[in-house]
Formats: structure tokens, sequence, C-alpha cells
């Protein structure tokens, strides 16, 4: 499922830049811009798609690995399911990349985790209980 998504965001994020690049690189002319818009979405964003596709798939099973090996859900796994995702599609530029690769999927996995713990905790401000005030009787 986790995977499915990332695929289907991959396409629509693929296709929104792929858009705005083909607009921009096309000759002047409303038409030829627009054909160069199309264009330029059908070569891009399945290939974007695809990524998207194998980054969620890979980023859930290290999640779900984590999850059984640890027998606990937490933020820390998600944090380093995304080290681990960096690190294992990038093996194949070498040690070095995967290496590079991984210590930013974990960077932007804690700073994904951090603001998600920042909203939550702002949304539960509005639902703490709260002494009512009774008015003084005279």
């Amino acid at each position: 499922s986790s995977g499915i998504n990332a695929e289907y965001g991959g396409c629509l994020g693929g296709a929104v830049f792929s858009a705005i690049k083909g607009f921009r690189i096309a000759p002047p002319g409303i038409k030829s811009r627009l054909l160069g818009m199309t264009t330029s979405v059908k070569v891009k964003a399945p290939v974007l798609g695809g990524n998207f596709g194998t980054w969620g798939l890979t980023f859930a099973a290290c999640d779900c690995t984590l999850i059984y090996i640890r027998n606990k859900e937490d933020h820390w796994n998600s944090i380093t399911a995304g080290a681990a995702t960096g690190g294992i599609l990038s093996l194949r530029s070498g040690p070095q990349a995967a290496v590079t690769s991984a210590i930013i999927g974990g960077v932007l996995l804690a700073m994904i985790e951090g603001i998600s713990i920042g909203i939550t905790r702002m949304g539960a401000e509005q639902f703490k209980p709260v002494m009512p005030t009774l008015p003084d009787a005279a």
C-alpha cells in the first residue's frame, strides 16, 4: 500500500515538475509550449513514479522489518528505515555513496518525524481539558 501510494505521489509530482520544465524549454508560442509540456510529462512522469514506488516499497519493507524485530512501533523505526532505504538504493554507486545517502535519508526522515511530533503536540493542546471557572457568589 505504501509503495503504491508513493508511486501515485511520484507520478503526480513528476507530472507537475515535468510540465513546468517542458513549458519552459519549449519554443515560443502557446501551442508549442503546451505540446512541449505534455510531451515532457509523457516521457518523465512514469520514470519518476517508478522511482518513488521503488523508494516507497524499500522504505515500507525496512520499516515493517524493524517493527517486527524490535516489537515496537515508534519514530525510531521510520528514521532508521529512511537511513536504510537511502543506503540500499544507492549501493550500486559504491560504499561511500551508500553511506552518504543513508545519512541523508536518516536526516530527512528525522526532520519529517520531528515535524510530525510538533504538529501532533500543537493539535493536542486544543483538546487539553480546562478547569471551568465558576462565577463568584456574592
